[in-house]
């Protein structure tokens, strides 16, 4: 599939759902895009509380979730890229993490 730069530049996000294996976005042009949540390592260690913590920036141009320190572009998901943290970083991350009592 080619995706030309001016699509990318046009096409933001309206929702955003995340469930227990995927984030699903619906985009402006009526299209729902899905990515495994595999791919955004911080998502998949996240609580389901801190995985509904995002909003929209940008004019729907991607979503952070703050409590995860993530941030994911609607571009990166159009092109399917997956996060670019270092497996270094996530380990630090997750290190760092407050221990979660179910």
């Amino acid at each position: 599939m080619n995706i030309s730069s001016l699509e990318i530049g046009t096409v933001k996000a309206l929702d955003i759902a995340v469930t227990e294996d995927a984030l699903t976005v619906d985009l402006t042009d009526g299209r729902t895009i899905s990515a495994p949540l595999a791919w955004y390592p911080r998502l998949l260690h996240g609580t389901p509380s801190e995985r509904t913590n995002w909003r929209l920036v940008g004019a729907g141009e991607g979503g952070p979730w703050p409590d995860l320190d993530e941030d994911i572009s609607v571009e990166n998901l159009v092109l399917g890229k997956p996060s670019g943290e270092s497996q270094e970083s996530l380990k630090k991350w997750l290190g760092e993490r407050k221990p979660i009592h179910g």
